[in-house]
């Protein structure tokens, strides 16, 4: 299975003028964490990470420094992540049938979120890792006057890994593109074009680090997982 992984963004919601992915969490850069849970990922084959020209030497230290035994291969990204996934999805072997795509930002997804999606991906054409919304959500106007009140028992919190089956998402991006659709993740692609995306289930710990508070609590998430794991 290939593994796409968007690494172009900038920091800006991090206070940082950088890619955030190079930002470290104990010692290691966002992206490394991201790596090596793909490489420790039996269903992962072969990764792509999509990034911008001038973060390839740095990703690139990365990958002499992790030394993986996956082959990988440097995607350039385009000036959003939508375009950043169409590149991708070019640089794709014409062999390639299935593949994953996982925000790099993502670092704390586990090996076993990967092959869980990855398994999945064998009976459906999409899917996403997602979350049951705990929290009770309010859709509001302009004049931030509630509307309405979803019920919460259908709300799921996307996350990523997000798998598709390629000629299809290759598809979704042409009609995109010729349309001009502006849309945040690939499922919403496919939703738009009336192909069916499946719920697998996420990880509470796989959150998305955009902001300082969030690198304070994955930093806090990967001490307990590092120190169970050492007193397993």
């Amino acid at each position: 299975m290939h593994l796409l992984i968007p690494a172009a963004g900038m920091g800006r919601r991090m206070g940082s003028d950088r890619n955030k992915l190079l930002l470290t969490l104990l010692g290691k850069p966002l992206l490394a964490w991201t790596l090596l849970a793909a490489e420790a990922a039996t269903e992962v084959t072969q990764i792509g990470i999509i990034g911008q020209p001038g973060d390839q030497t740095d990703i690139q230290a990365i990958l002499a420094d992790l030394a993986l035994t996956k082959a990988v291969q440097l995607i350039p990204g385009g000036a959003t992540r939508q375009e950043s996934v169409y590149n991708g999805l070019q640089a794709l072997p014409s062999t390639a049938e299935r593949v994953l795509i996982h925000d790099g930002a993502r670092c704390l997804a586990t090996s076993q979120l990967f092959d869980r999606c990855a398994e999945h991906l064998r009976d459906c054409p999409g899917l996403i890792a997602a979350i049951p919304v705990k929290d009770t959500i309010k859709v509001v106007d302009e004049s931030d006057i509630i509307q309405d009140t979803p019920d919460r028992r259908r709300l799921w919190a996307a996350q990523t890994p997000q798998g598709f089956e390629v000629s299809l998402l290759k598809q979704c991006h042409d009609q995109g593109r010729k349309l001009n659709w502006d849309v945040t993740d690939d499922a919403a692609l496919f939703e738009r074009c009336g192909l069916p995306v499946q719920i697998v289930a996420g990880e509470e710990t796989n959150l998305k680090v955009t902001t300082p508070m969030d690198l304070a609590i994955a930093e806090f998430i990967l001490r307990q997982r590092l120190a169970a794991s050492h007193h397993s």
